[in-house]
């Protein structure tokens, strides 16, 4: 199927009108507004309100299998540092993980099958809050996205700097880390600095502490399993001449086999709760919900494989890649149903920024691209009788 190239000029003035005003997660209300009343004008049936902002849109076309096609919404709390013409107008929040590109992409593939009706079935169009941290995801499948909206199969993709233009990455299995975040509190008794023995230091019980969780992936795990153990800040004292009565320490846990992530969460709770004890000082811990693996299906990850090779040709494939340690909240709805996830190149002439980077822009010139891996899915998958 030829994409028209008004839909593709289309779809990058709704990137650009996203890109310049951009929405926390839970907080995508023009977002929202905006792909409810595009989704509507193409004749499609619009639901909102699952997790708060998230939309979906249903297309019918008579009888056959039923799937999901998902993008994220929101955007993060960034100040962007570039100047594109579509630069964010919202100080301090900016699309710096490119769902700005994910929503048009989908927008733009629901109009055209709209318009063409290439398909014997159902397609939802999913349009999911709140990916950055914060679960959105998890809320939609909780709110009833698969109890309202049964599917075979739901699909995600995702615009990935450091694969060129033209390649796809999909893996039968794994492709990206959970996530678990933790803050930890050391209470001590604070003292004088200069009379360090007549209290109980947290700062020193903390360095000893963030050392010693290094060592759960070094000299705990097989070297074979995958963990990441990050403290990424640290908390504590008001006096430069005061040792403090408690310290807090916040941080991330990444893996990339289930199994791993309880062990490694059992060993921080042990490491927590003794490592403290010598320097006569209490450890706590408390977990906050995090994402789970996100591990494909096999038969849709090889539904994708198919669609890419269909679409861009077999150069373009990447099967079976190293898979990342940053973490996606599509492992919730992978788990709540089957599915699968890929990555699509947006390195062009020169590498496209990293995602989570202040000078970020989606890639514009994989619009097209992506609109047509959703149709050559859509026409595998759905094909008319």
């Amino acid at each position: 199927m030829t994409i028209p190239v008004s839909l593709i000029e289309e779809a990058i003035n709704w990137r650009r009108q996203l890109h310049a005003r951009p929405e926390l997660g839970y907080q995508e209300h023009q977002t929202s507004r905006m792909v409810a009343e595009q989704l509507r004008a193409f004749g499609l049936q619009v639901h909102t309100g699952l997790a708060g902002t998230g939309v979906v849109g249903t297309l019918e076309n008579g009888p056959g299998p039923v799937i999901g096609l998902r993008a994220d919404m929101d955007a993060l709390p960034m100040t962007e540092l570039g100047n594109p013409p579509h630069k964010s107008n919202h100080p301090g929040v900016m699309h710096a993980c490119g769902h700005d590109g994910h929503t048009a992409i989908l927008l733009a593939t629901a109009k055209l099958l709209s318009q063409t009706r290439r398909f014997s079935g159902t397609l939802h169009f999913v349009f999911q809050p709140a990916e950055e941290n914060l679960g959105g995801a998890r809320k939609m499948v909780e709110d009833g996205l698969f109890t309202l909206f049964p599917m075979d199969a739901i699909y995600g993709l995702h615009n990935w700097p450091g694969l060129p233009i033209g390649a796809v990455a999909v893996n039968s299995g794994v492709m990206m880390a959970s996530l678990d975040s933790f803050e930890i509190t050391l209470t001590g008794k604070s003292c004088h600095a200069a009379m360090p023995e007549s209290g109980a230091d947290p700062i020193v019980t903390a360095a000893e502490l963030i050392m010693a969780l290094q060592t759960i992936p070094a000299r705990r795990l097989s070297p074979l399993a995958s963990a990441v153990v990050s403290i990424t800040q640290i908390n504590g004292g008001e006096a430069i001449n005061v040792i403090p009565e408690q310290v807090k320490l916040r941080g991330t846990v990444r893996c990339l086999q289930s199994e791993v992530r309880t062990k490694v969460r059992g060993l921080i709770d042990e490491f927590v709760t003794t490592l403290p004890t010598p320097f006569d000082v209490e450890g706590t811990i408390n977990w906050y919900p995090g994402y789970p693996v996100t591990k494909n299906h096999p038969q849709p990850a090889i539904n994708v494989r198919e669609a890419a090779i269909s679409a861009l040709g077999e150069d373009a494939l990447r099967w079976e890649v190293n898979p990342s340690m940053a973490s996606e909240d599509f492992g919730c709805m992978l788990e709540a149903c089957p599915g699968a996830y890929f990555w699509i190149g947006a390195d062009g002439d020169t590498p496209s920024r990293p995602l989570h980077n202040a000078w970020y822009d989606f890639n514009d010139a994989i619009i097209e691209q992506g609109i047509g891996i959703w149709l050559r899915l859509v026409e595998r998958l759905l094909a008319l009788k």
